[in-house]
């Protein structure tokens, strides 16, 4: 993480990032399971509103004060958003869920929507007022730059995607455990060929458990050597046959190939 990133982050308080009061369950699973309530306290709702009312769409990733880190496939510049943070469950009322308004959505300059497999699927989001750390809101952590996960590390997708393909949304949080597939793996002809890209990471592909629509946005979550979570993918794109095919692994943005981006877009605005 460069110096400029990390005094942004500093900046949140003292709750620092990536170290939540409610700790996420540790036990491995094989598809998903609700998440313990305000453990990935990073997580954001991104929603746009419709005839009055309000859809969750895609998730996000709170990585300072005043910034939200999503997939660039979310954001239409036709569409007026917010974002909640402390959200857990989507159709009950919580007490302390932050409902902020949004002033700017930057997707990546070399994003191009006709071309998902080039990559660059991330996006910035400003809120309209900074938002302080407690128990239940914090930001998450980058990984530092370049950084490349291992084969079979092991990392959580969260989200309230579809809970299974064309079925409905969740309404609690959900958590998965994915193990990393490599790039060498991943790029093979019957996995996901010339499709994947060395600036994204392939995680799942076991035919039972991955990301899927909604859980867009969203973060891959990793715990680094000092026990902190990093935010090292931002959810992309999975296979049209179906959210949890065979081979075919959740695809996610690799954010640490976009520290300088994101540092140098908060500097700027």
């Amino acid at each position: 993480m460069d110096s400029l990133l990390a005094l942004l982050l500093l900046a949140v308080g003292a709750y620092g990032c990536g170290v939540p009061a409610y700790k996420p369950a540790a036990s491995r699973v094989v598809n998903g399971v609700d998440a313990v309530p305000n453990s990935w306290p990073w997580q954001v709702s991104l929603q746009y509103t419709s005839g009055g009312l309000w859809y969750h769409t895609c998730g996000g990733s709170l990585i300072s004060s005043e910034w939200v880190l999503t997939a660039a496939h979310c954001i239409s510049t036709s569409r007026v958003y917010r974002v909640q943070l402390g959200r857990h469950n989507l159709r009950q009322n919580e007490p302390n869920v932050k409902t902020i308004s949004v002033t700017k959505l930057i997707n990546h300059p070399r994003w191009n929507s006709n071309l998902l497999a080039n990559g660059n699927d991330i996006s910035l989001i400003k809120l309209a007022e900074p938002v302080e750390s407690n128990d239940v809101i914090q930001p998450g952590c980058l990984p530092p730059p370049d950084v490349i996960l291992g084969h079979n590390v092991g990392c959580y997708v969260t989200g309230w995607g579809n809970l299974q393909t064309g079925g409905p949304g969740a309404d609690a949080l959900q958590q998965a455990l994915l193990l990393v597939v490599d790039f060498d793996t991943c790029s093979l002809s019957d996995w996901w060929g010339r499709t994947v890209k060395t600036n994204m990471i392939c995680a799942g592909g076991d035919g039972v458990v991955s990301a899927c629509n909604g859980d867009s946005g969203g973060p891959l979550n990793c715990v680094n050597a000092q026990g902190v979570w990093e935010v090292h993918g931002v959810v992309s794109f999975g296979s049209s046959l179906g959210c949890n095919y065979y081979k075919k692994p959740s695809v996610f943005t690799r954010v640490s190939e976009y520290n300088s981006w994101i540092s140098t877009t908060i500097a700027s605005n």
